[in-house]
């Protein structure tokens, strides 16, 4: 058996921050890294081939402090490449293309993607006429951004947005959780625009990144040679041990303190455990001794979504301005979700004389994607892309293409007092600490900030002097 002080369970960006931040900030610690699969980095799927470079899973980050930082840490700042913040994003309705420049916000009042009373009921709701919300417990996105901004905001907007980040249903999902920045202003100051004045005043200065990494506000980033550089380089500079295809099968409390960790023959005792595992394996690692932390856990859901890559030969396809990627609101008669133009955001990835789609379908509003093959999802896709875009499905050329079967955690409505009962609970387990997408955000950014503060907590708990 083997001693540490801490036990990492899971290699995804979550995991390896935890690890990384400990080595850095409290070295003096021993620790291990168990992974189940046999490569590290989770959802991060990067690959290549004959001078394409693309991603199965997440894209691209929005820049955000701790991310930044270590980017400079991990000496990534060189391979560090910068998305055109111009770039426009298109929403789809109706047969048309309308781009939204994230630049320039106000452009909105002149596009025709909203009727003048659309944008007249966003205004009034934004300045704060807004009817007070009525229901008794968690509020929907829906229901939060239509009393907010109106209902073409939130079907026209909103909707495809939480499609593209959350392959959710606005219906479904939690504003307090999945828009809890956003649903923080209402609290703060009445309404969107004042509580965004408000927070402003109120939040105190961020810490500006290192100069060679710095990127302006609506740049999104990436590296070279893909997303997947960055779990890489963590890794290979990590001195704590890694261990690949190790699935950590049962975790056991120890009367003395500690959790023994069992893996086929071989076995662990940490004086702390970070899960950092998707909620479903947590559940089931921790049922035996926490089923409180299980039942919550358990139920959180986990979507399917086919990610499809496609390139086509240059010059084909609609005749519109570069751009980010198009999303679609559902009820459209299209069933991918949305689509990034993977060629127009990082050219240097694509060779000349070709560009790149990278598309994504199913989510939880379209769970029979679940049971298509393959090919037929492909299929979709290539005919959505020849309706959004007008790219003949014959000159497609598959580069990659990968079905998640549990994608994203959906924080449903309810989600904020379910995650009250895991903390509660967490008080009588000390020693474990959970740190997943699950909880506190799904983008890069967020799992690094969060990696960031478990860290500091498990660093805490054992200057303690526990066990």
């Amino acid at each position: 058996m083997i001693e540490v002080d801490v036990a990492i369970v899971g290699g995804g960006l979550s995991g390896l921050s935890v690890a990384w931040r400990l080595q850095r900030s409290a070295p003096h610690y021993s620790g291990v890294l168990l992974e189940a699969s046999d490569r590290l980095g989770g959802n991060i799927t990067t690959q290549a081939a004959e001078g394409f470079v693309w991603e199965l899973g997440p894209n691209s980050f929005a820049p955000t402090p701790a991310l930044l930082q270590l980017i400079a840490e991990v000496g990534l700042h060189s391979e560090l490449i910068r998305g055109d913040r111009h770039l426009p994003r298109y929403i789809y309705w109706r047969g048309e293309l309308y781009p939204l420049e994230p630049t320039r916000p106000l452009a909105l009042a002149t596009s025709n993607l909203l009727s003048p009373w659309g944008k007249v009921r966003a205004a009034l709701g934004a300045l704060g006429f807004v009817p007070p919300y009525l229901g008794s417990g968690d509020e929907s996105v829906d229901s939060f951004f239509r009393r907010h901004l109106g209902q073409e905001v939130a079907e026209r907007l909103v909707a495809p947005f939480v499609s593209g980040v959350y392959a959710g249903d606005p219906q479904q999902l939690s504003a307090a959780a999945a828009f809890r920045r956003i649903a923080q202003l209402e609290k703060l100051g009445g309404s969107l625009i004042a509580g965004a004045l408000r927070l402003r005043r109120q939040q105190p200065p961020q810490p500006k990144p290192p100069a060679q990494v710095q990127m302006r506000p609506g740049e999104l980033g990436s590296f070279r040679e893909g997303l997947a550089a960055l779990p890489r380089a963590i890794a290979q500079q990590l001195k704590a041990p890694l261990h690949l295809q190790t699935p950590v099968e049962a975790i056991t409390p120890e009367p003395k303190g500690g959790y023994l960790l069992r893996s086929g023959e071989q076995t662990w005792h940490a004086r702390s455990v970070v899960l950092a595992t998707p909620a479903y394996q947590t559940a089931e690692l921790v049922a035996p001794f926490q089923p409180a932390i299980a039942r919550a856990l358990a139920t959180i859901p986990y979507p399917t979504v086919a990610c499809v890559v496609l390139a086509y030969p240059a010059g084909l396809g609609r005749s519109v301005r570069p751009g980010f990627g198009v999303l679609v609101p559902r009820g459209q008669g299209i069933r991918t979700l949305g689509t990034i133009w993977s060629s127009c955001l990082f050219p240097q990835r694509t060779p000349a004389g070709w560009q790149v789609f990278t598309s994504f379908i199913g989510g939880a509003t379209d769970p029979d994607l679940a049971s298509l093959r393959e090919e037929a999802i492909v299929e979709q896709v290539q005919q959505d892309l020849t309706r959004l875009l007008d790219l003949p499905a014959a000159k497609a050329r598959l580069l990659g293409m990968k079905v998640w079967r549990r994608a994203i955690p959906q924080y449903i409505v309810g989600y904020p007092q379910q995650w009250q009962q895991v903390t509660h609970a967490l008080t009588q387990t000390p020693g474990l600490f959970l740190c997943s997408n699950y909880a506190e955000g799904v983008a890069l950014g967020d799992r690094v900030e969060h990696g960031n503060r478990t860290a500091a907590a498990v660093a805490a708990y054992l200057a303690g002097g526990q066990s």
